[in-house]
C-alpha cells in the first residue's frame, strides 16, 4: 500500500482490499441531516421561539421523546422539532464515530470522528444551557458552534470519499496559492456567519457583518478569476468555484431583502416573509461555508499531489542528468 505525502494523516493512493464504503455513506447522511437542523434552528431564532419550551432536557416535564404530538402547537412545534432533529443528528454522529472506529483504517480520521461526537454533545449542552440559564450569549455561541459542526461533517464526507482516498491526477501547479486563498475565504465566510448570528440575536454589529460580506465577495471573485485563468481544466474545482459565486449572489439578494424588511420602514411585509428570508439567508450562508470547505480541501489535495509529483520528477531528472 502506498502512502500519500499530501498530508492529512496518510491517506492512501489506492483503495485497500478491506475498504468499507459505510464511513462515507454515513458521513454523507450526517451532512444532509445537519443542514435541515440549521434551517430549523434559524426558524426558531427568526420566530423568537427559542424559549417556547422552558425546561431542558425535558419538555414541560415530559421525556423529550414522549411529548404528545397534539401539544406541539405554535412556537412549541418549532422548538421541540428542533430538539428532536438535533437528537437524531446526535444519534447519527454516534453511529458515525462507531463506524469510523470499526471500519476506518486511518487513525487520524477515527479521532476526527470522535471529535465530531464530542462537538455535537457540546452543542446539545450549549442549547440546553441557553434555555436553563436564559443567556443570550450562549444562543450566539450555540449558533456559531452549529456552523463549525456542519463544516466538520462536510470534511468527514470529503475525507472518506473515494476521490480523497484514491490517487488524484496531478493537475494543479500553483504552489498551493489556490487552496490558501480558499482557506482564507472560508475563514471570512465563517466570521461573517458569526457576526450574522450576533446581528440576529442582538441587532448589533451590522458594520462587521457587512465588512466581512465585502471581504467574502472580493475573495470569491478572486477564487473564480484564479480558477478560470489557471485551472479551468480541473472540472471539480471549476464547478465548485462557480457554485460558490452563485451562492454568493443569492446570499447578497437575500441579505439585502432581509435587511430592508427587518431593519427599515421602506418595505412593509408580513412577519412570515421576514422569517422566510432571514432563515434562507442563514441557510445559504451555511452552504457557502460548506462550499468553501470543499473547495479548500479539494484544491489542497490536488495541489499537494501535484507538488509532490513534480518534485519527484525534478529529482529523477537531476539524477539522470548527473
Amino acid at each position: 500500500m502506498k502512502t500519500d505525502r499530501s498530508g492529512m494523516g496518510g491517506a492512501v493512493d489506492s483503495l485497500p482490499s478491506s475498504f468499507s464504503p459505510w464511513p462515507h455513506r454515513i458521513a454523507v447522511v450526517l451532512v444532509w441531516a445537519t443542514f435541515p437542523l440549521l434551517f430549523i434552528g434559524g426558524l426558531v431564532t427568526s420566530k423568537g421561539v427559542g424559549l417556547a419550551v422552558p425546561d431542558w432536557p425535558t419538555t414541560f416535564g415530559y421525556n423529550m421523546f414522549l411529548y404528545p404530538w397534539s401539544k406541539m402547537v405554535g412556537g412549541i412545534f418549532y422548538e421541540h422539532s428542533h430538539r428532536l432533529i438535533a437528537s437524531f443528528v446526535g444519534l447519527l454522529t454516534i453511529v458515525l464515530a462507531l463506524t469510523f472506529w470499526l471500519r476506518e483504517q486511518r487513525n487520524w480520521l477515527r479521532w476526527l470522528g470522535l471529535a465530531a461526537l464530542v462537538l455535537v454533545v457540546v452543542q446539545g449542552v450549549l442549547g440546553g444551557l441557553r434555555v436553563v440559564l436564559l443567556e443570550q450569549f450562549l444562543a450566539i455561541v450555540h449558533a456559531a458552534t452549529a456552523q463549525i459542526f456542519f463544516a466538520l461533517t462536510v470534511c468527514l464526507a470529503i475525507f472518506t470519499s473515494t476521490d480523497w482516498r484514491g490517487a488524484p491526477a496531478p493537475r494543479i501547479y500553483d504552489g498551493g496559492r489556490l487552496w490558501r486563498l480558499c482557506a482564507v475565504t472560508t475563514g471570512f465566510i465563517y466570521l461573517q456567519i458569526v457576526f450574522g448570528a450576533l446581528l440576529r440575536h442582538t441587532g448589533e454589529r451590522l458594520d462587521a457583518h457587512l465588512a466581512f460580506a465585502l471581504l467574502v465577495s472580493l475573495h470569491v471573485i478572486l477564487i473564480l478569476v484564479r480558477v478560470s485563468r489557471h485551472h479551468a481544466d480541473v472540472a471539480q474545482i471549476n464547478r465548485l468555484a462557480r457554485t460558490l459565486l452563485a451562492l454568493l449572489m443569492l446570499q447578497v439578494i437575500l441579505g439585502g431583502v432581509s435587511y430592508v424588511a427587518k431593519f427599515t420602514a421602506l418595505w412593509r411585509v408580513s412577519f412570515d416573509f421576514i422569517v422566510l428570508f432571514t432563515t434562507a439567508h442563514l441557510a445559504v450562508g451555511a452552504l457557502m461555508l460548506a462550499g468553501g470547505v470543499a473547495l479548500t480541501f479539494k484544491s489542497y489535495r490536488l495541489s499537494a499531489r501535484a507538488s509532490d509529483d513534480r518534485s519527484r520528477k525534478e529529482f529523477l531528472a537531476e539524477q539522470f542528468s548527473s
